[in-house]
């Protein structure tokens, strides 16, 4: 695939489907066609959200254990190629690929086996769906706004299969507080890995708390700025290419490493004023707003403003103003 051969019409069929709600009618792949043109570009963006979720996780000092992946609802595939290549194919054995449609199995399992020549790759029968065979790494990714009732069940008896779970969904503020509610479902039967600093119910939840949500922003690469074609295809698709927010979730039936007291994590983008910067914090204590004056640390206020990378700290703090980081 390359910008040539894009199904431009595939792609606002598909667009519009996303925006008003028919995707969750049923399956909305209509051809491979639609599934090579997205994977090219939404299933990019996507795949760009999966690079940032894994980098956290690798500064976490995590990897799963499992050595067979299943990504249900897997579309184009991405979320497991993305996934596997970050790990290393050689921590895996299998990779098992499920959606609701046939054409999208086909496409994700010949991608990954493309990827991966030594992956034994398969789709999933519907008798391993109802089976209590465990599952190993499940793969979740936008998802969520396409669940029925029924599908949302089906969907946690296989949560209760797997050895951990990857999530990752729009950054939204409806699916984000989903999302949350979900991990308190699941807080019982696992750790919660990331973007959880601790291990406590989700401070988002708590009363009070009704226009927060828990998300976070990729960095896309910069490259795609000087980039004739993409800035077509944003201009087109009606997106903001600067923008990727997500949330996420990690879990595993691993007890977790205890991690450093008092890391916290900033949800959403720092704001800048001239004088300070301020925060949403979210730690064992709950959510709070914090201000980082620039004149504490000139460095940290920049790097604030700039960094790439996923906003977990140690703050070095007095109340709710932040001195500078510990190291």
């Amino acid at each position: 695939m390359n910008w040539e051969s894009l199904d431009w019409t595939a792609l606002d069929r598909l667009r519009g489907g996303f925006l008003n709600g028919a995707a969750v009618a049923g399956p909305y792949w209509q051809s491979a066609s639609d599934l090579a043109s997205y994977d090219f570009t939404y299933g990019e963006r996507i795949g760009w959200k999966w690079d940032h979720v894994l980098r956290e996780l690798q500064q976490r000092r995590w990897s799963p254990a499992a050595r067979t992946v299943l990504d249900w609802g897997c579309g184009s595939g991405v979320a497991a190629r993305r996934v596997i290549a970050g790990f290393g194919a050689d921590r895996f054995d299998a990779l098992r690929v499920w959606d609701h449609s046939p054409a999208a199995c086909d496409f994700a399992a010949d991608a990954a086996s493309r990827a991966f020549p030594g992956l034994a790759v398969s789709s999933v029968t519907p008798g391993f769906l109802a089976s209590t065979e465990p599952v190993g790494l499940l793969l979740l990714s936008h998802v969520l706004n396409e669940l029925t009732p029924e599908a949302l069940d089906e969907l946690r008896a296989l949560v209760a299969r797997a050895e951990a779970v990857l999530w990752v969904e729009p950054g939204t503020h409806a699916v984000s507080r989903s999302l949350g509610a979900l991990r308190e479902e699941f807080r019982p039967s696992f750790s919660v890995v990331a973007p959880c600093t601790h291990p406590g119910a989700c401070p988002v939840l708590a009363p009070g708390r009704e226009r927060d949500w828990c998300h976070h922003f990729a960095p896309p690469p910069p490259e795609i700025f000087a980039s004739s074609e993409w800035v077509r295809f944003g201009q087109r698709a009606g997106i903001d290419l600067r923008s990727l927010p997500y949330c996420f979730l990690a879990l595993d039936r691993a007890p977790a490493t205890a991690a450093p007291a008092g890391l916290s994590r900033v949800l959403g983008r720092p704001e800048h004023f001239k004088p300070y910067a301020r925060v949403l914090n979210c730690d064992a204590t709950g959510l709070a707003e914090l201000t980082l004056p620039k004149r504490a640390d000139p460095a940290l206020y920049k790097q604030l403003e700039r960094t790439k990378e996923p906003l977990v700290y140690r703050w070095r703090r007095e109340g709710n103003s932040i001195l500078g980081v510990e190291t």
